[in-house]
């Protein structure tokens, strides 16, 4: 048995923007994912000759068959007719509900790892369309690159943005996606603009927004709380349909002296952002 002990990094939504809603319930949107130096670790044991996928541990509330670590390395399977199996332990740090990408990226990297040792070598290409299946967020990492996306979060540039810290604040609520999107007073209708609009220069009020960010605040007082708080020390932001909260910063001493006036009960972390995953680094792909 081979076991490769991977990372699967956490994204921010440097901005977000929904551009318009789509026939099949999706939205149209235009989004800046930025990689971050930090995320959950899979390890993940081979099994030639054995079918079965073994997850441990499994998540509080969410069945096996409904993970998504679960459900990449059996669409792989049914995909490519492989008959080996595998065993992936989780050492879980990002939150569930908090718009870093967890899920997404647990898929991805078992996309990546299974590829490797089931001997499968299918191509960045084949296991992005693979993982769009599970997820809209999935193909960013399984690309391994900060980039500009529109569609779903599919269509994918890769950029290169400073390589700045990050204070992420959690303060400690879990959001449905499905209930943002759904809300009524979503903003549906922005302008769409382009990539070099959106990377030169514009200022966070004008361009680096989120879309979500007005309807999640008004749903849970804890984010609204978060983001005020965050706001005093520069331009604080929701990624994705949050919880999570974050604020840039232009050196690791600035972030870690964020770090130490956080109020209790709030889960916190700095990291940095990286224009080329971890993941990727991992695994030797260039």
């Amino acid at each position: 048995m081979t076991t490769l002990s991977l990372p699967a990094p956490a994204k921010l939504n440097r901005l977000l923007r929904i551009t318009g809603r789509r026939p099949d319930g999706y939205h149209e949107l235009q989004t800046l994912f930025q990689l971050l130096e930090y995320g959950d670790t899979l390890h993940v044991t081979a099994r030639a000759g054995d079918a079965g996928i073994r997850l441990t541990p499994g998540l509080a509330g969410v069945a096996e068959e409904d993970n998504l670590i679960v459900r990449a390395a059996r669409l792989l399977q049914r995909e490519t007719g492989c008959r080996d199996g595998a065993h992936i332990a989780v050492d879980k740090r990002l939150p569930m509900g908090g718009g870093l990408g967890g899920g997404s990226s647990n898929a991805a990297t078992t996309l990546l790892a299974l590829d490797r040792l089931w001997r499968l070598d299918l191509g960045l290409d084949r296991l992005a369309a693979l993982g769009l299946e599970l997820g809209a967020d999935v193909p960013v990492f399984v690309r391994g690159a900060t980039a500009w996306a529109e569609g779903v979060g599919e269509r994918l540039v890769p950029v290169e943005l400073a390589p700045d810290w990050f204070v992420v604040v959690h303060p400690g609520v879990e959001i449905s996606t499905a209930a943002v999107f759904g809300h009524p007073g979503l903003t549906r209708d922005s302008t769409a603009i382009s990539m070099r609009r959106a990377l030169d220069g514009a200022t966070p009020d004008a361009v680096w927004r989120n879309d979500c960010e007005s309807i999640v605040r008004a749903l849970y007082p804890e984010v609204d709380h978060a983001l005020t708080w965050l706001s005093r020390y520069g331009p604080a932001m929701l990624t994705g349909t949050g919880a999570c909260v974050f604020c840039p910063f232009d050196d690791e001493a600035l972030a870690e002296r964020v770090l130490g006036d956080v109020p209790d009960g709030w889960r916190v972390f700095k990291a940095r952002g990286s224009n080329r995953s971890p993941l990727h680094r991992a695994l030797g792909i260039v």
